[in-house]
């Protein structure tokens, strides 16, 4: 009877340490970088749904549910997601800013002084209509496009989860280190590849990718930020159109869902395409190596429509 009831304790125990973590992150970025550390004991889940914008996300009452009952929850901090602080204070479990990690490589807007910061300048007024605050002295909460910056999330979530779940431990360490070497083969091979992109003119809707570009050596030439709900005047599209007319052939990248109407105005019977970044992975697996995938798209819709445009205004 001892050695039946030593051996349920035993199975208990074992049941108990070997319990699967819930896990939530804010946006899909994150789930992907969750993913891999999981990969093989647990899937994580994404709060924010294909489409929404994590600046404004209005939350459901199921939303609020499951902030409040996870185990782990990350998200990029109060700069992003402003939607969040409220509902967090709630949660009596842990609730991770990703922006606070020790270890992280930030980027204020402002603090490389380029050709394009005068755009900037010029359209301060229309910012207010915008997602969010890219004012110069603030944070570019696009982080996760750095991959230095996911290796220190990965990290992360690996110290947490094997804290909670002890018996996978291993399993965590192992998918970090694979996670990492992973990234670092995908980087070298950017390297190389967006190498001969360099110095190519491109125009932005929204900027989303200096940590990309930072990652890369690239650069984008000027930012055509529209507010959402305001529509710029005459002056100011006329001044965007002549920015595209004196770069040349060069591309406009828009971020999904929506394309902004003003894109075909502005490039209308000029050497310009236009095309998508998807900085969220949208339509990205979630898998071990949805985050590599990830980073790929982006370099692969630079690389498709840059050279693209190159050998049009060759032909």
């Amino acid at each position: 009877m001892l050695r039946l009831t030593l051996s349920l304790l035993v199975m208990l125990c074992s049941s108990l340490a070997s319990a699967e973590v819930k896990l939530l992150t804010s946006i899909k970025p994150l789930q992907l970088i969750a993913a891999a550390v999981q990969d093989g004991v647990s899937t994580p889940e994404v709060l924010l749904p294909p489409g929404a914008s994590p600046h404004n996300y209005a939350l459901r009452p199921s939303d609020v549910r499951r902030v409040q009952d996870v185990q782990l929850l990350y998200w990029i901090g109060p700069d992003m997601e402003t939607f969040l602080p409220r509902v967090l204070k709630g949660r009596s479990q842990p609730s991770i800013a990703v922006q606070d990690l020790p270890g992280l490589q930030l980027r204020h807007f402002g603090d490389v002084h380029s050709a394009h910061e005068e755009q900037h300048a010029e359209h301060a007024d229309e910012q207010a209509g915008h997602d969010h605050d890219h004012r110069p002295g603030t944070l570019d909460v696009h982080l996760w496009l750095l991959p230095a910056n996911a290796k220190v999330i990965a990290a992360q979530m690996a110290a947490d989860l094997a804290g909670l779940d002890p018996a996978n431990a291993p399993r965590y360490r192992s998918n970090l280190q694979t996670f990492e070497q992973r990234l670092d083969a995908l980087d070298q091979q950017l390297q190389s590849s967006l190498a001969g992109i360099q110095g190519k003119p491109y125009f932005v809707f929204h900027e989303t990718y200096d940590y990309f570009e930072a990652a890369y050596g690239l650069q984008h030439t000027g930012v055509f930020s529209v507010g959402s709900e305001v529509q710029p005047g005459a002056r100011r599209v006329a001044a965007m159109r002549q920015a595209l007319m004196a770069a040349g052939p060069a591309c406009v990248f828009s971020e999904p869902p929506l394309r902004p109407r003003l894109a075909e105005t502005l490039s209308a019977g000029l050497p310009v395409r236009l095309a998508e970044l998807d900085a969220l992975g949208s339509n990205v697996p979630v898998a071990a190596q949805g985050y590599m995938q990830l980073l790929q798209g982006l370099a692969n819709g630079m690389l498709d429509c840059l050279n693209s445009v190159e050998q049009g205004a060759g032909g």
